[in-house]
């Protein structure tokens, strides 16, 4: 089945090319402007760039833990060192209360023991309270980071299972390969438009069809899966509804038109009066003139 994809020449136009000259050279492209292997290129360095930015956000998230034990830690020990200083206070106090007499220190004791009970007590409370929210802190940054891990291990199993598709020869191959990206995305349109691709190969229009309409579900404005789904409709002889649809590919990429003027499933729309004015329309036009 003939890949439905816009191809345009690569090429560095001079500075003195217009727009009108760089229209006109479009118009006779021979070949296309890039290669499998420029598409490898391209996802590869999507995948580098989502990595890099997943270790700085784990990174980020490592510092700002990093930073709230220290402020935690400093906490206890201004608090250790509070009621050290505290104690302090009360031998000093007790040391001079002697010489007024053992019952008046006795008293002050008892006192300051009760008081010191309180305020040790609250503050353990406090502190109790701020390390039980650091550890739901921690615990949900760990979440984080393990949702994201397991966001790159979908993501590097996704980009080996597109590559391993765009390399098989063997059309069955290429569904099973399909099939576990579905499995690992189901609402991925571009495999199920590019699996109806290999279904139809294989002379399975009305799998395809349904294919095709999964796919419309989720982005009817998906031009592959309409093209695919036009070419599934010429298979089975639904000529009308073939051209209607493969217009409707057309109104949203003009390449569509010059791979339908050479994909044999519309050898028999051919003789088609309104394929041939949707397909060949320049040729009709000059023509006229």
């Amino acid at each position: 089945m003939f890949q439905p994809h816009a191809v345009l020449a690569q090429a560095q136009p001079p500075e003195d090319i217009d727009a009108e000259d760089v229209r006109a050279q479009l118009d006779h492209l021979e070949k296309p402007m890039y290669t499998p292997f420029i598409e490898l290129y391209l996802l590869e360095e999507s995948k580098a760039l989502r990595k890099e930015m997943m270790n700085t956000r784990a990174e980020l998230i490592e510092k700002v833990v990093d930073k709230e034990l220290s402020v935690a830690d400093k906490t206890m020990s201004y608090a250790t060192d509070t009621v050290t200083y505290f104690f302090y206070l009360i031998a000093g106090a007790t040391s001079i209360l002697v010489l007024i007499g053992w019952n008046s220190i006795r008293d002050m004791r008892n006192q300051l023991t009760t008081l010191a009970e309180k305020r040790v007590n609250e503050l353990v409370v406090e502190y109790e309270n701020r390390l039980e929210f650091i550890e739901d802190q921690l615990r949900q940054k760990s979440d984080i980071i393990q949702q994201n891990q397991k966001d790159i291990e979908r993501t590097n199993k996704l980009h080996s299972l597109w590559l391993q598709a765009s390399q098989e020869t063997s059309q069955q191959n290429k569904i099973s390969a399909y099939d576990a990206i579905l499995d690992l995305r189901p609402d991925d349109v571009e495999a199920l438009s590019y699996k109806a691709d290999a279904v139809l190969e294989m002379q399975e229009p009305l799998w395809a069809i349904s294919l095709c309409q999964r796919a419309l579900k989720l982005a009817p404005e998906n031009g592959h899966a309409l093209y695919q789904l036009a070419c599934a409709y010429a298979e089975i002889g639904r000529w009308e509804d073939a051209v209607n649809t493969l217009h409707k590919a057309v109104t949203i990429s003009e390449a569509y038109r010059d791979d339908a003027s050479v994909d044999p499933s519309f050898s028999e729309l051919h003789e088609h009066e309104s394929f041939r004015k949707l397909v060949h329309q320049d040729d009709e036009d000059s023509h006229e003139s």
